[in-house]
């Protein structure tokens, strides 16, 4: 596609392209390209946090309403291909007497991603960029660059999977599935100059398992880098982002002091809550509920990843996508989450065409 179309002919020529495929097979490589992870609308999407605020409404919208008209035209192509491939075995005279009743689809969007995009959606509008990193991850990435070295003990906290006999560069450090997603900071840092603003989303792997805990969870963490950051610029940014997520207008936060090896100092962020009649209200009431782990970068880990911690500082915070989830939509068991029940996923899924937006729950 080239980048001199004008929106309106870049419309068109995915159109054409969806409606002249000519087999499902052909098709599906069709929509990966368009709405996949990497995909040429994928792209434009990831891309609007770096436009001015009104200029990103406006080319949101119409994003979002293209890729409502190419799922459409993607579904209706599908069903004109599956309908040929019938009409031709039909007429070959090899009609498969046991074939299934055509169903209407039941296929939805699971919970994880669904929060996974709501929370894009929302740091997008304050100029977040996604940043990706690797699951199997260096040793030295996941740990020693998070200042988080071979004897320290919170190596001990994370319950690591190491990949068996299996090192690489970074003095023959062993590789891991990531326990967190905090080495995409270190890469991000590495490879990016400041200022940097930055979530990263993603699979995390802890050995671990109950009604909260699961061995493979999802988490997202938030890096921004720059000359004058400060913990009140933390504090406002989450406040933000609470009430947007959970679609509230007040919302009452604390920071209690708290410990981990790649901030300094560290804190966890609890949320005003209430229960009435078993139910979870946010925003209200005076209990309080721990929601996530931030503090500011420390000076170690941006020298590890190449920055003069004299000149440049920052925060990073991280939460459980899993658990966000379950708090706004009323799951009880995060093992549900990945137990591939039909039943479950039909009660909790999401439309494919419902999405993600600031109107879901609150407003900036």
């Amino acid at each position: 596609m080239s980048s001199t179309l004008s929106f309106t002919e870049m419309k068109e020529q995915l159109l054409e392209e969806i409606s002249t495929a000519e087999s499902i097979e052909n098709l599906e490589s069709i929509r990966v390209a368009i709405l996949g992870k990497s995909g040429k609308l994928t792209t434009l999407l990831k891309s609007l946090g770096k436009m001015p605020p009104e200029e990103r409404r406006e080319r949101g919208q119409a994003l979002n309403s293209l890729r409502v008209q190419i799922t459409d035209a993607v579904t209706e192509r599908r069903g004109l291909l599956e309908d040929r491939a019938l009409d031709a075995q039909i007429e070959s005279g090899k009609l498969d007497v046991t074939l299934m009743p055509t169903i209407p689809p039941q296929g939805s969007i699971h919970p994880v991603t669904q929060v996974t995009e709501e929370m894009i959606e929302i740091f997008a509008r304050f100029g977040f960029e996604v940043a990706e990193g690797p699951e199997i991850e260096n040793d030295w990435y996941n740990f020693t660059a998070l200042n988080i070295p071979p004897e320290h003990p919170a190596r001990a906290m994370h319950d690591s999977f190491y990949v068996k006999d299996h090192t690489v560069d970074h003095d023959m450090a062993p590789m891991v599935l990531r326990t967190h997603t905090s080495p995409v900071q270190i890469r991000a840092m590495q490879t990016s100059k400041p200022p940097i603003r930055i979530i990263a989303p993603g699979r995390t792997y802890r050995c671990d398992s109950d009604a909260t805990h699961t061995p493979m969870f999802h988490q997202v963490e938030g890096l921004v880098i720059d000359k004058e950051i400060n913990m009140g610029h933390l504090r406002w940014i989450l406040a933000a982002f609470i009430k947007a997520f959970f679609g509230i207008e007040q919302v009452k936060t604390r920071f209690r002091p708290s410990y981990f090896p790649f901030t300094e100092p560290s804190a966890e962020m609890d949320i005003g809550c209430s229960w009435s009649e078993g139910k979870l209200n946010i925003g209200q009431g005076n209990d309080w509920l721990e929601i996530l782990g931030c503090g500011m970068v420390n000076p170690r880990v941006l020298e590890h990843a190449g920055l003069d911690s004299s000149s440049w500082q920052g925060f990073a915070f991280g939460c459980g996508i899993d658990r966000l989830a379950m708090l706004k939509y009323g799951m009880t068991d995060l093992r549900a989450f990945f137990n591939a029940d039909l039943h479950w996923l039909r009660h909790h899924g999401f439309s494919m065409l419902d999405l993600p937006n600031l109107t879901h729950g609150g407003t900036l």
